[in-house]
Protein backbone atom coordinates (compact mmCIF):
# COMPACT_ATOMS: atom_id res chain seq x y z
CA UNK A 1 0.00 0.00 0.00
CA UNK A 2 3.20 2.21 0.85
CA UNK A 3 4.18 1.66 -3.36
CA UNK A 4 0.60 2.40 -4.19
CA UNK A 5 1.01 5.70 -2.09
CA UNK A 6 4.01 6.47 -3.82
CA UNK A 7 3.14 6.11 -7.25
CA UNK A 8 -0.18 8.24 -6.95
CA UNK A 9 1.75 11.31 -4.97
CA UNK A 10 4.41 11.10 -8.03
CA UNK A 11 1.97 11.03 -11.20
CA UNK A 12 -0.07 13.62 -8.87
CA UNK A 13 2.75 15.96 -8.65
CA UNK A 14 3.86 15.23 -12.51
CA UNK A 15 0.39 16.18 -13.71
CA UNK A 16 0.63 19.86 -11.73
CA UNK A 17 4.10 20.26 -12.78
CA UNK A 18 3.15 19.35 -16.33
CA UNK A 19 0.49 21.87 -15.96
CA UNK A 20 2.56 24.55 -14.64
CA UNK A 21 4.74 23.92 -17.17
CA UNK A 22 2.06 24.41 -20.32
CA UNK A 23 0.86 27.77 -18.38
CA UNK A 24 4.68 29.30 -18.26
CA UNK A 25 4.79 33.13 -19.84
CA UNK A 26 6.73 32.55 -23.55
CA UNK A 27 5.41 28.91 -23.83
CA UNK A 28 3.41 30.24 -27.40
CA UNK A 29 0.07 31.84 -28.38
CA UNK A 30 -2.04 29.14 -27.61
CA UNK A 31 -1.16 28.38 -24.08
CA UNK A 32 -3.74 27.75 -21.41
CA UNK A 33 -3.73 29.68 -17.45
CA UNK A 34 -2.80 28.09 -15.04
CA UNK A 35 -6.36 28.14 -13.71
CA UNK A 36 -7.19 25.75 -16.58
CA UNK A 37 -4.70 23.37 -16.41
CA UNK A 38 -5.49 22.56 -12.76
CA UNK A 39 -8.77 22.56 -13.49
CA UNK A 40 -7.93 19.45 -15.91
CA UNK A 41 -6.00 17.86 -13.66
CA UNK A 42 -8.84 18.20 -11.06
CA UNK A 43 -11.22 16.31 -13.59
CA UNK A 44 -8.34 13.59 -14.41
CA UNK A 45 -8.43 12.95 -10.66
CA UNK A 46 -12.43 13.18 -9.93
CA UNK A 47 -12.42 10.30 -12.31
CA UNK A 48 -9.03 8.76 -11.31
CA UNK A 49 -9.75 8.60 -7.57
CA UNK A 50 -13.37 7.66 -7.67
CA UNK A 51 -12.60 4.47 -9.81
CA UNK A 52 -9.56 3.61 -7.61
CA UNK A 53 -11.97 4.19 -4.64
CA UNK A 54 -14.54 1.78 -6.05
CA UNK A 55 -12.59 -1.21 -7.45
CA UNK A 56 -11.00 -1.29 -3.91
CA UNK A 57 -13.99 -1.36 -2.18
CA UNK A 58 -16.11 -3.73 -4.69
CA UNK A 59 -13.09 -6.33 -4.34
CA UNK A 60 -13.48 -6.00 -0.55
CA UNK A 61 -17.28 -6.44 -1.03
CA UNK A 62 -17.33 -8.97 -3.76
CA UNK A 63 -15.45 -11.72 -1.78
CA UNK A 64 -17.75 -11.27 1.46
CA UNK A 65 -20.91 -11.98 -0.99
CA UNK A 66 -19.79 -14.79 -2.55
CA UNK A 67 -18.71 -15.91 1.48
CA UNK A 68 -22.15 -15.06 2.20
CA UNK A 69 -24.19 -16.43 -0.15
CA UNK A 70 -22.25 -20.03 -0.24
CA UNK A 71 -23.27 -20.20 3.43
CA UNK A 72 -26.60 -18.82 3.08
CA UNK A 73 -27.88 -18.83 -0.36
CA UNK A 74 -30.90 -16.20 0.35
CA UNK A 75 -28.42 -13.47 0.43
CA UNK A 76 -27.73 -13.24 -3.03
CA UNK A 77 -29.95 -10.04 -3.20
CA UNK A 78 -28.34 -8.26 -0.54
CA UNK A 79 -24.86 -9.12 -1.47
CA UNK A 80 -25.79 -7.44 -5.04
CA UNK A 81 -27.47 -4.35 -3.16
CA UNK A 82 -24.09 -4.06 -1.21
CA UNK A 83 -22.06 -4.05 -4.33
CA UNK A 84 -23.68 -1.93 -6.43
CA UNK A 85 -23.36 0.77 -3.62
CA UNK A 86 -19.76 1.83 -4.64
CA UNK A 87 -20.83 2.29 -8.32
CA UNK A 88 -21.93 5.64 -6.61
CA UNK A 89 -18.35 6.81 -6.21
CA UNK A 90 -17.76 6.31 -9.76
CA UNK A 91 -21.37 8.15 -10.55
CA UNK A 92 -20.41 11.46 -8.43
CA UNK A 93 -16.56 10.98 -9.81
CA UNK A 94 -18.17 11.70 -13.47
CA UNK A 95 -20.75 14.50 -11.95
CA UNK A 96 -17.80 16.23 -10.41
CA UNK A 97 -15.88 15.82 -13.48
CA UNK A 98 -18.39 17.15 -15.84
CA UNK A 99 -19.21 20.26 -13.80
CA UNK A 100 -15.26 20.93 -13.91
CA UNK A 101 -15.11 20.69 -17.40
CA UNK A 102 -18.04 23.12 -17.95
CA UNK A 103 -15.54 25.30 -16.42
CA UNK A 104 -13.17 25.22 -19.23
Amino acid sequence: MKKLGTWLSVLVLGALALAAEGAAPGAGAATVGIGKGLIAVGVGLAIGLSALGTGWAQSRIGAAAVGAVAEKPSMFGTGIIFLLLPETLVIFGFLLAFLLWIKI
